[in-house]
């Protein structure tokens, strides 16, 4: 079983950035791969970001390529999305997943979550 713990969260204007954290716990954090996704109000979860267990294999929606990146931290069983030229739209609140088969390219394989830390951003 694997715990996850979100922080980072906050009251940001637009263009300005922040990076969420993501603890995670549990006795087989190598081996997994680790998402975010993002819930804004009266709307689905929707997936934003994935890294597959060795940190090579990265995946993003399309609307924060290139503002977005995830990222982990082996040695500190962390996780990681910095978010840079925010938008009002990234509003949301944000969660972390795990996924057991390693490879974060399948939304149903994400069997873990955190319980969120709310990302409001401006105008």
């Amino acid at each position: 079983q694997v715990q996850l713990v979100e922080s980072g969260g906050g009251l940001v204007q637009a263009g300005g950035a922040l990076r969420l954290s993501c603890a995670v716990s549990g006795r087989t954090w190598g081996g997994y791969a680790y998402g975010w996704f993002r819930q804004a109000p009266g709307k689905e979860r929707d997936f934003v970001a994935a890294i597959d267990w060795s940190g090579a294999g990265t995946y993003y929606t399309d609307s924060v390529k290139g503002r977005f990146t995830i990222s982990r931290d082996n040695s500190k069983n962390m996780v990681y999305l910095q978010m840079n030229s925010l938008k009002p739209e990234d509003t949301a609140v944000y969660h972390c997943a795990a996924d057991s088969t390693g490879w974060g390219k399948e939304i149903g394989d994400f069997g873990s979550w955190g319980q969120g830390t709310q990302v409001t951003v401006s105008s």
